[in-house]
């Protein structure tokens, strides 16, 4: 098993990866990690945003891939869940990256290697 270092001060988590290499189910690891449900992660595909109440606090998990334009996902008020102070996992973060405080951010890359084989890679 994996273990991963939750960063206190970095509050924002930037997942890259091609369609099918782990992301939403990285998310559920860390969900379960800080403490919650990891049933209650699911793709937020469709919905774009999903929030999952863990231990007193909130986790807003954003799937950016089917916007198109930045007034979309102002539309969706993502400042404001960025701005919270609640951490923020954003899959397809290409669209909104430069514009979030780089103090604020980890990026997590995840490339699938083999089958069933994960490479992550974090900065």
């Amino acid at each position: 098993m994996m273990e991963y270092v939750v960063s206190q001060q970095k509050q924002i988590y930037l997942l890259h990866g091609n369609l099918g290499a782990g992301k939403t189910t990285w998310v559920k690891y860390m969900v379960s990690h800080l403490g919650g449900d990891a049933h209650q992660v699911d793709s937020p595909t469709f919905s774009i945003v999903n929030t999952y109440e863990v231990n007193g606090s909130q986790i807003h998990h954003f799937d950016l891939y089917r916007l198109e334009s930045l007034e979309e996902i102002e539309d969706i008020g993502f400042m404001e869940y960025i701005d919270s102070g609640n951490l923020c996992i954003v899959e397809w973060p290409e669209k909104i990256a430069e514009f979030l405080p780089i103090e604020d951010i980890l990026t997590l890359k995840i490339s699938l290697h083999l089958e069933k084989c994960r490479k992550y890679s974090f900065s």
